[in-house]
């Protein structure tokens, strides 16, 4: 028998493993985790210094320099989030994915350029390890795609029954050039409200895969990240004055919370906001309103009435904004209401979400 190798570790195993209680007691199982689960799908995300690749140095934070290249006056701009979705695969994406994106575009709503993320995984007892390494990769995948690091993070197990997988919770850090200032505050009387594809896809992915629907046309997450097709919108000149991913609650939600911030009413025109024929379909069938459906890959901009043109232009050359399109229009009201011309003729009333129609979507 040949003798055991000095300093030797057995290696986990990332096909048939499974997460237990030691993966989060801060031994050596921990330890395993993170060298050889997530160092190894993260890496490819780190950035360079001064030409040379970052590491990280193992402490419980991370000191990062400022990139040299931004000049005096940018401002900096931080966001967290959490995911808690149930499945956490789904058709289109996972809870890595949408974890890199959710915090990627909150930031972007902010007019800002990510830089760097933090990401806090909880995990259950019993989950697979092949699962873990697929979403460690999706967010690494996420995290190239939208040109950020994952810089730092923690790692915490509960026992099984107690964490549906994994939750994973994301802080972002980027930055905002001077002169750029979106807030749901700046909404004005008269601005063009724009919306920059179709709606409701995620949400019924997800509902599709944990209810075990099938549609006869596959409806897949738009789960992606917005920082390019904003990035190409504020260059376009257009006078932006608010950005706003409508994920939890909906289009419907994301204005209502704009229009009482900025103290306006809004009219939009149901013909014009688009919608998958798939997605039309299953919400009659289910009896859903897909302007409260959850999108994470979509976003609402208000701007000048005078600029919707140049804007639409901007977006509508972008992968992510090829079906942009203006849905309707800021108006004076002292009741800050929301409301939509129907097909019909009529208008109709668009409240804020009431309860949950499809819990843990994101």
């Amino acid at each position: 028998m040949s003798p055991i190798k000095p300093g030797y570790v057995r290696p986990l195993d990332l096909k048939h493993g499974r997460i237990d209680l030691t993966h989060g007691a801060g031994g050596r199982a921990s330890h395993q985790l993170v060298q050889e689960v997530f160092h190894p799908a993260f890496a490819r995300t780190w950035p360079h210094v001064n030409g040379q690749p970052w590491q990280p140095g193992g402490d419980d934070g991370t000191v990062l320099p400022m990139p040299d290249h931004l000049p005096a006056g940018h401002r900096l701009v931080l966001s967290t989030d959490a995911h808690v979705i149930s499945p956490l695969f789904f058709p289109g994406g996972n809870i890595g994915q949408l974890a890199v994106h959710g915090t990627v575009n909150d930031l972007a709503m902010m007019g800002a350029t990510p830089l760097h993320l933090t990401v806090s995984v909880i995990l259950e007892e019993g989950l697979p390890l092949a699962d873990l390494v697929r979403i460690a990769r999706a967010m690494a995948d996420a995290a190239c795609e939208a040109g950020v690091a994952i810089v730092t993070g923690d790692t915490k197990v509960v026992e099984r029954g107690k964490g549906d997988g994994a939750y994973i919770s994301t802080a972002g850090l980027g930055w905002v050039a001077p002169g750029v200032r979106l807030s749901g505050t700046n909404a004005q009387v008269g601005d063009a409200i724009v919306l920059s594809g179709p709606i409701g896809e995620h949400g019924l992915a997800v509902l599709s895969q944990r209810e075990g629907l099938q549609f006869d046309s596959p409806i897949v997450s738009d789960t992606a990240p917005l920082n390019g097709l904003v990035k190409a919108m504020l260059g376009s000149d257009a006078r932006l004055r608010v950005l706003r991913d409508p994920t939890r609650g909906g289009v419907a939600t994301s204005l209502n919370e704009i229009a009482a911030a900025s103290g306006v009413g809004m009219v939009l025109d149901e013909a014009a906001i688009p919608l998958p024929p798939a997605v039309q379909g299953a919400c009659e069938l289910m009896g859903l309103d897909p302007l409260y459906l959850a999108n994470e890959g979509k976003l609402l901009a208000l701007c000048h009435p005078d600029d919707v043109d140049t804007l639409l232009t901007a977006m509508r050359a972008h992968p992510l904004g090829r079906q942009a399109c203006c849905i309707g229009t800021v108006t004076e009201d002292p009741h800050h209401f929301v409301q939509m011309r129907t097909a019909f003729g009529g208008c109709r009333m668009l409240d804020w979400l009431m309860g949950d129609p499809l819990p843990r979507i994101c």
